[in-house]
């Protein structure tokens, strides 16, 4: 195996034994031959589109398939091996139909004619031929280029695909997915693939833009809410990962039955949603990020539904209490198929739940942009009146290295005369500090999940139109922490806005090439993160 698409990839290259991430080497290469086998009915698709046949079925395999290999999300052999089976299946059916309407069905020799054996031992041999260092005499910027292309569209997907479970559905998203994945089978120039991924960055904000819309439209515009920290008397469900439909189904079917729900992870936002908030027993959110949960879902005495990505090897000690849904799957843990979430249900009545109520602190969510909007009036007085002098986007994936701390330094150091604006999970560096307010405008403000990206790019072009400039004109600066493939799709997206000075880690992505980030650099002034003070020193002078 060969992987090195999250940021945690051992010693900074790749992962070649086993994942960091807990895949094994038989998930990882499965991983790669799905994305070969997608590539080739994306070859199909694009085909098939010039002739005017839009496959919906295809539209959403694609989607689904390629989210299903993104960071954290499935480590089930057998699902895998039914993945690949699939996408061949529709392919043959697709080009049949493409014949048919006489479009061409003649490709190069590659994943248009994979047909996959018939064991896993044959499947493997496969795929280890078809991952990252197939080709070893490609040119480093091209594959560098291709990976990053790749890794934006497996953002993409999984934004394309929760917005398409609220009914938001754009055929030109599915369009890029196919295309892009075509054409990193094809000879590119530098220059033409440097194109795509700032297109994937275009179709992404459109795909985040679609997600927002199903959001928002089913459930509301986030309000500011208080949210507990700490635990109440009774039996529990903890809902994890990002999927607000899951959510809104186990408060339906675990309503009235004696049980609290609580929130973990990126979670934590949908507390501010007026349709999701008006159900009394959402009562809290329990814990911190992703790779913190081993230890925090073996303290939680009810059960746990995992809805997306950001799954960890359970241990023994909780794995009976665990489910997922969706995409994500761990092998010999119960997977719920079509929203029945009764098994979790039934199993958070037969554990103990908690005791008693508990105290401690709580926090504040739900400053999207129609939040911060509301009061855009009062935040543009206070920096014409130069009592709010700076805004700190400081957000992204949060992980386990130890340079992460990072985050939690610079935002205890960013001066009072300052608001920082949070989302996605880095926010748990530093989400129950208090850090007061100016003229009643909280110092911090959560705008939510990562795709709530759009949110803060909406604030942020909002801003700019109020004070006549452009974005990269406001005193605001990107601090930026990733993890996964959302993280680069949304980099992409704002790389496509042209904005600049943005600030990353805590390591910068091993598969982007010198070259290409000397690009990065020259273009967007993209650079890694130093230590707070000199970050803070050079932003604010």
């Amino acid at each position: 195996m060969f992987c090195f698409q999250c940021e945690q990839t051992a010693k900074g290259q790749g992962c070649d034994k086993i994942g960091v991430c807990g895949k094994t080497p038989e998930v990882a290469t499965l991983q790669d031959l799905l994305i070969y086998a997608v590539k080739g009915l994306s070859q199909v698709a694009v085909e098939g589109r010039k002739k005017g046949l839009v496959d919906e079925k295809t539209n959403e395999f694609v989607s689904e398939a390629v989210f299903s290999t993104l960071t954290n999300v499935n480590f089930d052999v057998d699902r895998f091996v039914g993945l690949i089976e699939d996408a061949v299946k529709l392919r043959d059916a697709l080009k049949a139909k493409v014949g048919a309407a006489g479009g061409k069905t003649e490709f190069p020799a590659g994943p248009a004619y994979f047909v996959p054996e018939k064991n896993l031992e044959g499947l493997l041999a496969q795929g280890e031929k078809v991952g990252v260092k197939a080709d070893p005499d490609m040119n480093p910027d091209i594959l560098s280029l291709k990976q990053l292309l790749t890794y934006g569209i497996k953002g993409v997907s999984a934004y394309a695909d929760h917005a398409g479970i609220l009914g938001q559905k754009d055929d030109a998203v599915y369009a890029f997915i196919q295309e892009g994945l075509a054409a990193t089978l094809e000879d590119k120039s530098v220059d033409e693939l440097v194109g795509l991924v700032l297109k994937c960055g275009e179709i992404n904000l459109r795909a985040m833009e679609l997600l927002d819309a199903g959001n928002t439209g089913t459930y509301g515009h986030p309000v500011p809410t208080k949210v507990p920290l700490y635990p109440k008397k009774g039996k529990a469900i903890l809902v994890s990962g990002h999927d607000l439909k899951d959510l809104e189904e186990i408060l339906k079917q675990s309503q009235g039955k004696g049980i609290n729900v609580y929130t973990h992870g990126e979670m934590l936002p949908c507390h501010g949603y007026p349709e999701l908030k008006k159900y009394p027993h959402f009562v809290g959110h329990y814990g911190t990020a992703w790779q913190n949960q081993a230890k925090e879902f073996d303290e939680f005495p009810g059960a746990i539904v995992m809805t997306t990505n950001c799954i960890q090897k359970p241990r023994d000690t909780y794995k009976d209490n665990i489910f997922t849904t969706g995409l994500v799957g761990w092998p010999g843990v119960n997977h719920l198929k079509d929203r029945n979430f009764l098994p979790a249900v039934n199993k958070a009545l037969e554990l103990p739940g908690f005791a008693e109520d508990g105290q401690g602190k709580s926090v504040m969510v739900g400053f999207a942009r129609n939040a911060v909007m509301g009061v855009a009036g009062t935040v543009i007085e206070a920096v014409k009146n130069k009592n709010i002098r700076h805004f700190f986007l400081v957000g992204g994936c949060d992980g386990a290295k130890p340079g992460r701390s990072y985050y939690t330094e610079f935002v205890e150091k960013v001066p009072s005369d300052c608001v920082v604006l949070t989302l996605a999970c880095g926010k748990f560096r530093f989400f129950d500090k208090d850090l007061g307010d100016i003229g009643g405008i909280p110092r911090l403000l959560d705008v939510g999940q990562c795709n709530d990206a759009y949110s803060a790019v909406q604030i942020a072009v909002a801003l700019a139109n109020a004070f006549e400039c452009g974005v990269n004109d406001l005193p605001l600066s990107m601090i930026l922490s990733w993890y996964e493939q959302k993280a680069v799709a949304i980099l992409l997206t704002l790389l496509y806005l042209g904005i600049k000075d943005i600030r990353l880690g805590p390591s910068l992505p091993a598969f982007v090439s010198p070259n290409v980030l000397d690009v990065l650099v020259k273009n967007f002034n993209i650079m890694p993160i130093k230590t707070p003070d000199e970050d803070l020193k050079a932003i604010l002078g």
